[in-house]
């Protein structure tokens, strides 16, 4: 394996503070490129990956997911000035496992490309609600996607967490 890919593998971290600054379109379009070559479920590639960099949008989806938690104060996306939502047909039983791995590229080659990135949680909440039919619907997206993961993408305004201590018993060989 090349000692780049097993770096970026080992180091990424999820970050939690970032610079108000938008990434530049390059960095987006190959972080948005190696989500779209994740494996899927017989090559259907049926994930829908939406990349906001609206002010505005970006705005109302940091209040929708703090309202999932119930906390208007906080800021779930942590300041990132883009948003990536991965998605994929909800009568579709691989959707959450298609999506899980799109979102694993995306986080691992924000990485590589000098990007932090961080998965965050309660997406299929926000997005089953009213205001997140809506959004669908203005984007030309269908009613029923299922919303698995988003991601907060930015560049880190804030040093590199260190990897922890991997557990002793995560791996067991069996020959």
């Amino acid at each position: 394996m090349e000692e780049k890919v097993l770096e970026a593998l080992c180091n990424r971290r999820s970050i939690r503070a970032y610079k108000s600054e938008q990434i530049k379109d390059e960095e987006l379009n190959a972080v948005l490129k190696a989500g779209t070559y994740a494996p899927t479920a017989r090559g259907m590639q049926s994930p829908t990956i939406v990349a906001v960099q609206d002010a505005e949008t970006v705005t109302l989806l940091d209040k929708m997911n703090a309202e999932v938690i119930g906390d208007t104060s906080k800021h779930p996306y942590y300041g990132a000035p883009t948003i990536i939502l991965v998605m994929g047909p909800s009568d579709n039983p691989m959707t959450v496992y298609d999506c899980s791995l799109v979102t694993g590229n995306i986080l691992n080659a924000a990485y590589a490309a000098g990007l932090g990135s961080c998965w965050i949680f309660r997406s299929e909440v926000m997005f089953n609600s009213p205001q997140g039919k809506e959004l669908l619907k203005k984007w030309g997206l269908p009613q029923d996607m299922r919303c698995v993961s988003s991601v907060a993408l930015g560049y880190a305004d804030c040093p590199q967490p260190a990897a922890k201590e991997r557990k002793s018993d995560y791996i067991k060989i069996i020959k």
